[in-house]
């Protein structure tokens, strides 16, 4: 098994890093049978791994043994990688889960029905060109500055680029004349919780609960440890801090670590959820391997907000702030999502 490269900061208290390592670790000490190397094994390997690991069966409604009699039939012992691939793949799609991977060295099977049906609701150009004139900041994963109304705008394309704490610094004192703070997530894929817990330290002066996790603690498909609490603290002392009204912008294609910051982000007060429902996946990731070498990788430990819900379907924007990427205003130089946020920071603050 493999624990995310990104998790691996250890805290006096018990974190989400903690808790990670003990639900991964423990959620492997069921073993899966290990079956012969050819199609119908392979098929029978990933049904049976996902079966024994996976964590959203109920929460999805998914009945796993029914898609295994749908799918096995179509498996045949003369039928060719690709075709293998092919009805594993499908079979995977059932889970509806961005996080579920089949990877060959031809092919890496992904869900995309999560967010490819619904609008992109977001053209970074349009922000680029029109409301910085080019004449933006940059450093590290972030683009920032201030925007005409005296409203700071950051924006983050993937928590898999560092969050460094200078970084952090120079950003915030840039921005600490401006009377409010838009930080951008949209179309940010995930990445790293470290940085998650790195960046939300600079919104809240005191400790909080960022939410709980769970890990497997034995084959059946209701086998779950009850929930391990996991802690963000502020930022160390002397480093920047943001205290002024804050908006998150993100939408369908905000995802997995990205989707979980703006699932504690909304529990803070100044902070307001704006853009479209997250494309969720709260799972955290496990890593096995079939008998032919093929490796996957799903969903294996439910985490859940700090209010016990899970978001695995997504995180809903604050009530009354649910808006849409107007594209016709787009080709006219204006994003309706951040005209929203502005207008937003702008009642707030005067």
């Amino acid at each position: 098994m493999t624990i995310d490269v990104a998790i691996r900061k250890l805290s006096y208290y018990i974190s989400l890093t903690v808790a990670v390592a003990v639900a991964l670790i423990a959620g492997g000490c069921h073993d899966t049978e290990q079956m012969p190397d050819d199609p119908v094994g392979n098929f029978e390997q990933l049904w049976k791994i996902l079966d024994e690991h996976y964590c959203f069966f109920a929460y999805k409604d998914v009945d796993w043994r029914e898609v295994h009699d749908r799918y096995r039939p179509m498996i045949d012992q003369s039928m060719s990688q690709e075709e293998l691939f092919d009805v594993c793949a499908a079979m995977l799609d059932e889970l509806r889960d961005g996080h579920t991977n089949l990877s060959a060295p031809f092919n890496t099977s992904y869900y995309r029905k999560w967010w490819s049906d619904y609008p992109q609701n977001y053209q970074g150009r349009v922000i680029e060109e029109y409301y910085f004139n080019f004449n933006y900041r940059q450093t590290g994963g972030f683009i920032y500055g201030v925007l005409p109304e005296n409203i700071g705008y950051i924006y983050y394309s993937s928590f898999s680029y560092g969050v460094g704490e200078g970084n952090l610094d120079a950003i915030l004192a840039y921005l600490a004349t401006a009377d409010g703070l838009i930080i951008d997530v949209r179309d940010n894929g995930g990445g790293s919780m470290t940085n998650v817990e790195t960046l939300v330290a600079r919104f809240t002066p005191v400790r909080i609960q960022a939410g709980t996790i769970c890990h497997k603690t034995g084959p059946g498909h209701d086998d779950f440890s009850e929930p391990y609490p996991y802690y963000y603290n502020p930022a160390e002392q002397g480093r920047m801090m943001w205290g002024k009204p804050v908006a998150v912008l993100c939408n369908r294609s905000t995802f997995s670590a990205a989707n979980n910051f703006v699932s504690v982000m909304k529990t803070l007060p100044n902070v307001t959820i704006v853009g479209s429902v997250t494309g969720g996946g709260c799972g955290m990731p496990f890593s096995a391997e079939l008998p032919n070498g093929w490796g996957v990788r799903f969903s294996a430990s439910p985490v859940r907000d700090p209010d016990g819900n899970l978001t695995e379907f997504g995180v809903t924007p604050t009530e009354g702030c649910e808006v849409d990427l107007d594209p016709i205003t787009a080709l006219g130089g204006h994003d309706t999502m951040l005209d929203f946020a502005i207008a937003r920071l702008l009642s707030t603050t005067h």
